[in-house]
């Protein structure tokens, strides 16, 4: 074998932001791929954050050089989609992927909206009135594979995930959380989705912050969770994000770490059973949210994890090979909670969105293609701001911005396609505002708002209108909310 196969073209485009809903997966190598290395769910997939494994029909064309997944159903308006293949496919001349296997991410459109919303309904977390289980944040990804996004929430006194099913009726309203809940490690906290053992069911890794570990939770395919396999990390965990980081094609987990280092890599053994933490970074570096995307476009996922005493977010270049490099440290405007990736200006280079907690704003810091982030832009926000989220709320092909606050509300920022954000309205929360959720209930394809209040223990239900027909609130007895728009 000759030189390695080589990616030369890849679409959906990464990191572009407007791929249609049925759209299909397509890789353009140098030449021919030898297509028994072609094995769906282990060197060619993709995961959509909302929608879940991506299941389908792998094809080939252009002399086996262009290999398509068609996926068996749509992908979830609005979300995030990862695709990873794995280095061992190889050409028909037995010339194999590069060892650092090849990762992309890109955004499902969503539809054209009015950002005018109604309140649907409000779906507890507690089992019994007045005993708290501090619904912290969650997850809206389809576990039981019916095309509607199920609700995951976590959380930090019951220690357990609580999973309300989506009726999957197209009215975007849930069903009591299941029961018996999914324990977790102590005081579960951020989460993130995955397929870690391949068969085709969402997964979740969760960080357990006074635990000092990461519980993975193997889905059943039907809103439940096989026991957890508890992982000690010898650091306690405020971020965490899920990416293929040895290009073997499974799905790997990284978490923040401090004081042992600034994050330690979870390895997948391909089968969602994780080795131990390999750390990355310094000690006492205080880190607090992470993210993963391919921030010097080199068809790698990398990390960017954010250290709050110092206020500064790091890019760290991955190798593919489990080794990363520290880019220098930039300011984000404050003491950074949580921090989310995406292009929020339009250019197809990965930018940033952080919440910072202590200095109550949030911050946009614009990515240069090469690992590098701009200065701070930075927004106020309601005191102690904790969770950062993106999404195109009003489906003009941008992201938009929610920034919620402990000591207040959720604010929303709508993105002028510039990674330009006017505050727009606030949505009142009944305590704290700890996460918001923006995914397409009802499936009519614009974006909608699951809110969570982690001192409630609720999750406020706001349905886009017009984006079908009519939009729902009279099941709730709501007839206020129900809204006719004519096609």
């Amino acid at each position: 074998a000759g030189a390695p196969l080589e990616v030369i073209d890849v679409q959906p485009a990464a990191r572009s932001l407007d791929a249609a809903p049925d759209a299909s997966i397509a890789v353009t190598f140098d030449r021919a791929v030898n297509p028994a290395t072609v094995v769906p769910r282990e060197s060619f997939w993709a995961f959509g954050r909302w929608s879940g494994p991506v299941d389908g029909t792998i094809g080939f064309s252009a002399g086996n050089e262009v290999v398509t997944l068609t996926p068996d159903r749509p992908l979830a308006a609005g979300e995030s989609v990862m695709v990873v293949l794995a280095d061992s496919l190889e050409a028909m001349d037995g010339a194999p992927l590069r060892e650092a296997g090849y990762s992309w991410q890109f955004w499902v459109a969503s539809a054209p909206a009015g950002l005018e919303f109604a309140e649907a309904d409000r779906l507890t977390t507690r089992t019994t009135p007045g005993r708290p289980s501090r619904a912290y944040g969650g997850f809206a990804t389809d576990l039981d594979a019916d095309g509607f996004p199920d609700l995951t929430i976590v959380n930090e006194v019951t220690d357990d995930l609580r999973v309300f099913l989506n009726r999957a009726d197209g009215s975007g309203l849930y069903d009591p959380f299941l029961l018996p809940t999914n324990p977790t490690g102590d005081v579960p906290s951020p989460s993130e989705p995955g397929d870690f053992d391949r068969d085709g069911f969402a997964d979740v890794a969760v960080a357990n912050t006074v635990g000092n570990s990461v519980s993975i939770l193997l889905g059943n395919g039907d809103g439940t969770f096989a026991p957890q396999q508890l992982i000690p990390l010898g650091g306690e965990p405020r971020g965490i994000a899920v990416l293929d980081v040895d290009g073997d094609g499974d799905a790997d987990v990284a978490a923040t770490s401090g004081p042992t280092g600034d994050f330690a890599v979870l390895l997948n053994d391909g089968n969602g059973v994780f080795g131990a933490p390999q750390h990355h970074g310094s000690g006492n570096a205080t880190p607090w949210g992470l993210g993963a995307a391919d921030m010097n476009e080199d068809g790698i996922l990398d990390l960017v994890s954010g250290r709050q005493d110092a206020e500064v977010a790091i890019v760290w270049t991955s190798d593919g090979a489990g080794g990363f490099t520290a880019g220098d440290p930039t300011d984000v405007g404050g003491r950074v909670w949580m921090l989310v990736l995406g292009d929020v200006d339009g250019d197809g280079h990965e930018d940033l969105s952080a919440a910072n907690g202590g200095t109550h704003n949030g911050a946009i810091l614009l990515g240069d293609g090469a690992g590098g982030l701009g200065p701070p832009q930075t927004h106020a926000t309601d005191p102690f701001a904790i969770a950062t989220d993106l999404g195109d709320l009003d489906g003009d092909g941008d992201l938009d911005w929610i920034v919620a606050s402990f000591v207040g509300d959720w604010r929303l920022f709508v993105n002028d396609g510039a990674g330009g954000f006017t505050f727009d309205r606030e949505f009142p929360a009944t305590q704290a505002a700890s996460c918001s959720l923006m995914v397409d209930m009802d499936a009519d394809g614009d974006l909608d708002l699951a809110l969570i209040d982690e001192l409630e223990d609720e999750v406020i239900l706001h349905h886009q209108l017009g984006g079908t027909l009519f939009a729902d609130g009279f099941e709730s007895g709501d007839t206020a909310a129900w809204s006719a728009t004519v096609p």
